[in-house]
């Protein structure tokens, strides 16, 4: 998560297609700017922020989300949906690459929501990781699969196996998870980033390892100030509920 922050986005566009798929992002952008009658008044020019996987690992093609399917998909969202798995930004995602990338599983994007007091609150995902998936109970649900025994390996257990063997752990590179954090309680820029890091340092708990050299994880933190303040929550109490979305969303985007 980067330390940076504006007063003002209209829209977030995550997709893959590494360097090329950012181009998304302008179809994204033209099109708000269609339906604003092209105005260009100071104002009237839409921000789009931008973040992309790097996912050609499991294909050999050079497609990408270009411009016009930047345009494409903003003309096909609509509210209160976001497809779960290898949908979207996710359709090449995978997970559990840290021991060989032969190991890895199909991940994808996922999302949760909730509202805690009057305050309202979703995260979502798009989880390209090194690391494995892990559920609550500590189980690894997607990635370091072993597809001779038809068992997923361990964390902690393998590296030391290996170390001791005198077996090296050269994780590939080419990976990122893109989580966006939503709620309509009114925050400002250092409420928002204090938000954001506690939600982002929670998301170790579900892909482990999880913020390697590898990989190249980005959050946006936003608020839509909706909900000016809550008598039930402060921005912390709101991260601990948020964390346990982010977890939920990667959960369900392994699913």
């Amino acid at each position: 998560m980067s330390g940076a922050g504006v007063e003002l986005v209209d829209a977030v566009c995550l997709a893959g297609g590494s360097l090329y798929g950012l181009e998304a992002a302008a179809g994204v952008a033209a099109e708000m700017l269609a339906r604003r009658d092209y105005q260009t008044g100071w104002m009237q020019i839409p921000l789009v922020a931008g973040a992309i996987i790097f996912d050609w690992g499991p294909r050999d093609n050079a497609v990408y989300p270009d411009k016009e399917l930047g345009r494409a998909a903003l003309r096909a969202a609509g509210p209160g949906v976001f497809p779960l798995g290898a949908r979207g930004a996710g359709r090449s995602a995978t997970a559990g690459k840290l021991f060989a990338y032969e190991e890895n599983e199909p991940a994808g994007q996922g999302g949760a929501f909730r509202q805690a007091g009057e305050t309202r609150v979703a995260v979502f995902t798009v989880v390209n990781a090194i690391g494995a998936v892990v559920d609550r109970e500590g189980n690894v649900v997607r990635g370091h699969y072993d597809r001779e025994s038809g068992l997923r390996r361990t964390l902690v257990p393998t590296v030391e196996e290996r170390l001791a063997a005198g077996r090296p752990v050269r994780p590939p590179p080419g990976n990122t998870t893109l989580t966006v954090l939503v709620t309509d309680l009114a925050l400002d820029l250092r409420q928002l980033r204090t938000l954001g890091r506690q939600v982002h340092a929670s998301m170790a708990r579900a892909i482990q390892p999880f913020h390697a050299l590898e990989d190249g994880d980005v959050l946006f933190a936003i608020s839509t100030g909706a909900v000016e303040s809550d008598p039930l929550l402060d921005t912390t109490a709101l991260g601990v509920v948020a964390s346990e979305l982010a977890w939920d969303a990667v959960l369900s985007a392994a699913q």
